[in-house]
């Protein structure tokens, strides 16, 4: 089984509860190394698989996961948990990719991959695609 890093407590309490404390990524490097190395290796084959689907987006830190940006606007985020790597905002996509994807629907815009099965990669790749012709779509009718 995957492991992941424990977060720390914080000693102090919000809303009568600890709240957990993680330390502040610079870089999507820094995000992944902080991880055991075989999620390290699940991380950095989804970060090649959006990497092959839109080749000209960048990549920052944002809310402390990694986060796609396609002419400086968002539109991709993924991070490792202790179970599984969550996808997020999913795009709306057609019938056949919605059921691609019911296996790993966990909210309206979200999936999540569970570590202890194989990533789906080319579903990834899909995902990312799709993603990026919606925010293009959407750039130009703004223009």
């Amino acid at each position: 089984m995957l492991s992941i890093p424990e977060v720390s407590k914080h000693p102090g309490k919000q809303d009568g509860r600890r709240m957990a404390v993680t330390r502040g990524f610079a870089t999507v490097d820094d995000y992944i190394g902080s991880f055991p190395k075989d999620v390290q290796v699940v991380l950095e084959s989804v970060r090649e698989t959006i990497r092959h689907a839109a080749p000209t987006c960048d990549e920052t830190i944002s809310y402390q996961i990694p986060t796609i940006r396609l002419n400086g606007r968002y539109i991709l985020s993924f991070a490792a948990w202790k179970h599984h790597v969550g996808l997020y905002p999913v795009p709306a996509v057609d019938a056949a990719v919605e059921q691609a994807l019911a296996p790993y629907r966990a909210a309206k815009a979200t999936v999540r991959f569970p570590l202890r099965e194989p990533i789906p990669y080319q579903l990834i790749e899909r995902l990312v695609a799709l993603r990026v012709e919606q925010q293009s779509e959407s750039g130009e009718r703004k223009q």
